[in-house]
């Protein structure tokens, strides 16, 4: 178990080193911000949509590693996915954070994603993992008046 430990461990640091997708997209069709006021986590994220389809997702922003791992992992992740299977992994991703049981048995695996499985055990680490999840599920609903907050 030790090894898995630390292979997760090396996904996650090697992510948060060197993030993918981390940039301001110009032409976004949709965007929102994140704030975790627990840790000082702050994100933009950045989607562009074409009919139902993430065409592209980006983020900009500063945390800590879990919280850009996660940002740059979900960015890799939803890239090509539906709307609906955007929203599937999200519920996915949050269950398996939140170590609540996933009530969606179809859609996307979480493949890569399941790295973070451990962040359950250490509640207040689940805030920063899930961060940049909740701040794209609000651009993809459109809830982008306010700063989304993992208060």
């Amino acid at each position: 178990m030790t090894d898995l430990n630390e292979l997760y461990e090396a996904q996650i640091l090697d992510h948060n080193k060197s993030p993918r997708n981390r940039r301001r997209l110009e032409d976004a069709d949709r965007r929102a911000d994140g704030y975790n006021p627990l840790c000082g986590d702050k994100i933009t994220v950045f989607i562009d949509l074409e009919d139902d389809l993430v065409k592209e997702v980006t983020f900009e922003g500063s945390g800590c590693a879990i919280s850009t791992a996660s940002a740059s992992m979900m960015t890799q992740s939803l890239k090509g996915k539906t709307l609906d299977e955007a929203k599937a992994l999200f519920a996915k991703f949050h269950s398996l954070i939140t170590g609540e049981p996933c009530e969606i048995q179809n859609g996307p695996e979480l493949g890569k994603l399941e790295v973070f499985s451990g962040v359950c055990q250490y509640p207040a680490r689940v805030k920063c993992a899930t961060l940049a999840w909740h701040t794209v599920n609000a651009a993809l609903e459109g809830d982008v008046d306010d700063i989304v907050s993992t208060e």
